[in-house]
């Protein structure tokens, strides 16, 4: 069966050389019982592949299960998979088959698999490794003959670093990994799928077909698609059901299409590690930290050096110090601050040597600044102070002995 024969039969709409190396794949691995990984975005129409995987296989004329891992609750979900014993758990009034058990002898097609919880994952593993499970409350060992395909939108090498998805079963999976391409890698079938999505609808709906304006067709074609397909069918439903005219601009279009722009604060990256809000607080009260040291050390080297020029200073530091005057420091009762000039020009105003302070960015010290405050502030009453600093008493008497604080 030819590529395009597979599209008619299975409803697949586009001409894009990922999307047709994804069935391509498909077709090729069906005859063979491996396991496969299907992966990409939602909304990229991942449910479609373990179909094709399934019709073409020797398994055919067995039976297709799909199972939504994300949808069944942690704890039941060993029950649903792999049956249960009667009166293995409350409620367990008879005994019941899983679906490996049901799926015997064909496809079980495991959608969100990156959902599962950990003690699943082992019993998975256990399955395609020996073929062997046993039910809830059960110590009798079964046998299953599966073919298993499954499909995630969760980045699982991510999840194996963070501890949330076995590294051993992922590569159990990915025997055959098939990457679906999101839709706006997809540009030349995007109108397409269009099209087609708003004659179905104008057949169920019993009304005119919505055509594009040139300018429309532009926009629906370059917008990001953040749920692919899916958003793409469902803004083609909401103007064919809203619409009363029939043609539709990029003005009308741009109604039904959400911007993804946000002001709020993004997730902070730092050599490609995600920080957390504290960390991200401390790095940016360390890089303030550096960048006041290293002016005070430019200042620091200005008056050190500064016995009639100031030929030890580069360009660069001469122009950063006049920024900071300008643009800092103001100007207050007339009185004229001394711009620096470039170097090796004299210079007749005398400089005293600055202090240099070190601020203290240590979060014990202070909390004990807080606290011996708000004691002096409440005379030594504990209850009072603790209420200030928004922590319970106890905890005030502990810190209070912690650092030693004298009342």
């Amino acid at each position: 069966m030819t590529l395009q024969d597979i599209k008619q039969r299975f409803g697949i709409i586009g001409s894009s050389s990922a999307l047709e190396r994804a069935i391509d794949i498909a077709r090729q691995v069906a005859s063979t019982d491996l396991s496969v990984l299907i992966t990409g975005e939602s909304g990229t129409g991942k449910e479609v592949f373990p179909q094709i995987i399934h019709q073409f296989s020797a398994r055919k004329h067995g039976p297709y299960i799909a199972v939504n891992c994300g949808a069944i609750p942690e704890g039941t979900i060993d029950s649903e998979l792999f049956g249960h014993e009667k009166g293995s758990f409350t409620g367990a009034h008879e005994a019941r088959k899983g679906y490996f058990e049901v799926a015997n002898g064909g496809t079980i097609f495991l959608d969100e698999v990156g959902e599962l919880p950990l003690a699943t994952q082992a019993r998975l593993l256990r399955i395609l490794e020996t073929k062997e499970y046993i039910r809830v409350g059960s110590s009798k060992v079964q046998k299953t003959d599966v073919r298993i395909v499954a499909a995630t939108n969760v980045n699982l090498i991510q999840a194996i670093e963070k501890g949330k998805f076995r590294e051993d079963l992922y590569y159990r999976l990915n025997t055959v990994p098939i990457l679906l391409p999101a839709l706006r890698e997809r540009k030349d079938d995007i109108y397409l799928l269009f099209r087609k999505f708003a004659a179905d609808f104008a057949v169920k709906y019993r009304m005119p077909v919505i055509n594009l304006t040139p300018d429309a067709v532009l926009m629906l074609t370059n917008y990001y698609w953040q749920g692919n397909v899916r958003q793409l069918k469902n803004i083609a439903e909401q103007i064919s059901i809203i619409e009363k005219s029939r043609d539709i601009n990029a003005d009308t279009l741009a109604k039904y299409l959400p911007q993804h722009t946000t002001t709020l604060p993004g997730v902070v990256k730092d050599n490609g590690q995600d920080l957390s809000e504290r960390e991200f607080l401390f790095k940016v009260i360390w890089d303030m930290k550096k960048d006041m040291n290293d002016l005070k050390k430019v200042v620091h080297d200005i008056v050190q050096y500064n016995q009639g020029t100031i030929s030890n200073l580069s360009n660069d530091d001469v122009q950063f110090i006049n920024r900071i005057h300008e643009e800092i420091i103001p100007v207050n009762n007339n009185q004229a601050l001394v711009k620096l000039h470039p170097v090796n020009t004299p210079v007749k105003q005398e400089y005293e040597k600055p202090i240099e302070v070190e601020e203290t960015l240590s979060l014990s010290d202070k909390e004990k600044e807080m606290i011996t405050k708000a004691l002096s502030k409440h005379k030594g009453k504990r209850n009072s102070a603790a209420k200030e600093l928004g922590i319970s008493e106890r905890t005030l008497y502990r810190k209070i002995n912690e650092y030693g604080i004298k009342e």
